[in-house]
């Protein structure tokens, strides 16, 4: 079995607004556990989307440390030319809406006659939609397997009580951290994290202590989730652990806290040998938006490591303090894109207008992407010794960088860019020309700052 099973479930869930035949999907489960485990997983992943929900496959959905953002350059960008290329974070989803009429009870009853299925991925795929779909007696269904011999069953009834939601789930999965089985004490951490209940705090602290790294992760990652500072030392202390996956979990959840406490600890693990951590470390630096964590991130803007650099461009960024412009206009040319972007994104956040030198060297970069952005980093700081550095971008031979210009211009309201923009109105592309009027109207009328482009991703980016 192979290619097959998805497309088995393709055709049987895209049948709009009709409910599912309970023969079908039960002939549906019988083929997913015959095909390999892969198959199985992309299959069952397929046929939930189709019923209007979606779920990873991971063990646990994985923070996401360093989101990148390349803004809009501009308000009216949408109507005037293609969208520049945005680097966006994955999000895992954390609540799920089930879109009613497809499950009848037969067809419940086909899932949760597999949930003690041989197979294990058929096992998981029943009890992820019976958990949200929920149900009178699947809080009993679930907590059931959690008790059975078979560990393979207790992870299912595991994962099952972590999608049904309910708070009387609290107790049993905080006793399936001790479970003997790895995979069990992972689908209950994993569970007590999308629970959201504070009660778990201390006994995922002492999970923190698991002989099994992704069990220790999974901890870390729950800890996270709950946002509570009582977890800060705990997660501390995990910025230690032997595991790399262990220590940047734990960076990106005490990110979460967004508690000043954790500047000292987080401090001390910018070294780390992982460029994982580092890169976690310094977004974590980032969320908690405070000043003091200047001195610490700005050394990793000359790391060895690319994806470090950028980190921590963007970190900056976040916490807007003018102290790191020097710093960050250094980067402009960066051999890697992804720095020079982070660092001029995060140059336009602080708003400072030291940044204008710089800024305008970026503006002669080759790559058209990094000018682009320049421009939109100059409309931010919106000062008025900009002006003359923007205006020779009125003839860039990009249009999407004319466009940024000529927004950057309006978004500083100086007459003195009237006269080039007026000649952008004979510009070969009727996306500048319009942008040029929209920044001549801006000028002539004289109102106040236009909206800004901030791109801020803040709380629970995860995987």
């Amino acid at each position: 079995m192979s290619w097959l099973a998805v497309m088995a479930v393709a055709a049987l869930s895209q049948i709009p607004g009709q409910p599912m035949d309970s023969a079908r999907v039960a002939q549906l489960l019988r083929l997913l556990a015959r095909s390999d485990s892969a198959v199985c997983e992309l299959a069952g992943q397929t046929l939930a989307n189709n019923f209007g929900f979606y779920w990873g496959w991971s063990e646990l959905p994985t923070p996401m440390p360093r989101p990148m953002p390349t803004p809009m350059p501009m308000p009216m960008i949408e109507r005037l030319a293609p969208r520049p290329r945005v680097m966006v974070p994955r999000v895992h989803v954390r609540h799920f809406h089930y879109r009613g009429g497809r499950f009848d009870a037969a067809t419940l009853g086909a899932f949760r006659a597999v949930l003690r299925d041989d197979s294990r991925c058929v096992r998981n795929v029943a009890a992820r939609v019976l958990g949200r779909t929920g149900g009178p007696d699947a809080y009993e269904t679930f907590a059931t397997l959690l008790r059975e011999q078979s560990p393979g069953l207790r992870e299912t009834g595991a994962l099952g009580l972590a999608e049904l939601g309910d708070v009387r789930a609290e107790r049993p999965l905080v006793g399936a951290l001790k479970d003997r089985d790895p995979r069990v004490r992972v689908a209950a951490a994993r569970g007590l994290g999308a629970l959201g209940d504070t009660a778990a705090i201390a006994a995922l602290a002492g999970a923190l202590g698991d002989d099994t790294a992704a069990a220790r992760r999974a901890a870390a990652w729950a800890l996270g989730e709950l946002s509570d500072p009582r977890a800060l030392d705990p997660l501390a202390r995990a910025l230690g652990d032997r595991a790399p996956e262990v220590r940047q979990v734990a960076a990106w959840a005490l990110g979460k806290l967004e508690d000043r406490r954790a500047l000292r600890p987080l401090g001390g693990a910018l070294g780390d040998a992982s460029a994982e951590v580092r890169r976690a470390v310094s977004w974590a630096l980032g969320q908690i938006e405070d000043d003091g964590a200047v001195e610490l991130v700005t050394p990793l803007l000359r790391d060895r490591d690319p994806g470090t650099r950028a980190a921590a461009a963007h970190a900056l960024g976040q916490i807007e303090s003018p102290r790191a412009v020097g710093a960050l206009g250094a980067l402009r040319d960066d051999a890697a894109a992804e720095v020079r972007l982070a660092a001029i994104w995060a140059l336009g956040q602080i708003e400072d207008p030291s940044a204008v030198e710089p800024l305008g060297q970026a503006l002669r970069n080759p790559d058209a992407e990094t000018r682009q952005l320049a421009a939109w980093a100059l409309g931010q700081i919106e000062d008025e010794q900009a002006v003359d550095v923007l205006i020779p971008g009125l003839k860039d031979r990009d249009p999407e960088v004319r466009i940024a210009v000529a927004w950057a211009l309006g978004q500083i309201e100086s007459p003195r860019a009237r006269d080039a923009l007026m000649a952008a109105l004979r510009d070969d592309s009727a996306d500048v020309q319009r942008a040029a009027r929209w920044a001549l109207a801006r000028i002539e009328d004289g109102h106040g700052p236009a909206r800004r482009v901030r791109v801020r991703h803040k709380g629970s980016e995860r995987i």
